[in-house]
């Protein structure tokens, strides 16, 4: 969504999702602001590496992170994967980029 349309989408936050399902490419048209918080089930490092690099290269405005000890699932508090401390790193990454991405509007 941030890639289609990037003159309305001005956050993307992604934890343990898919990164660039549309290829590598599609990374080049964000606008937005981006974290990517990562399972270590999710991504090696070495993959991470080239994400980043390809983040780089576009000129991305981005954090993309590996979550120590965690599995794909880590923020579900109801499943297995659930990771408290992750949960709290999801957090102080989300709303300090919300914070500085999204318009306040007065009532």
């Amino acid at each position: 969504t941030a890639a289609a349309h990037p003159d309305e989408v001005a956050a993307l936050a992604a934890f343990h999702g898919p990164v660039g399902a549309d290829g590598p490419d599609s990374l080049h048209r964000l606008t937005a602001e981006v974290h990517l918080g990562h399972a270590e089930t999710d991504m090696t490092p070495e993959a991470l590496g080239e994400l980043n690099q390809v983040l780089d290269a576009a000129g991305v405005v981005y954090t993309s992170e590996i979550y120590p000890g965690t599995i794909h699932g880590f923020t579900m508090s109801d499943t297995d994967a659930f990771n408290p401390a992750a949960l709290q790193r999801h957090w102080d990454r989300l709303l300090p980029l919300l914070g500085r991405t999204l318009k306040q509007t007065a009532l």
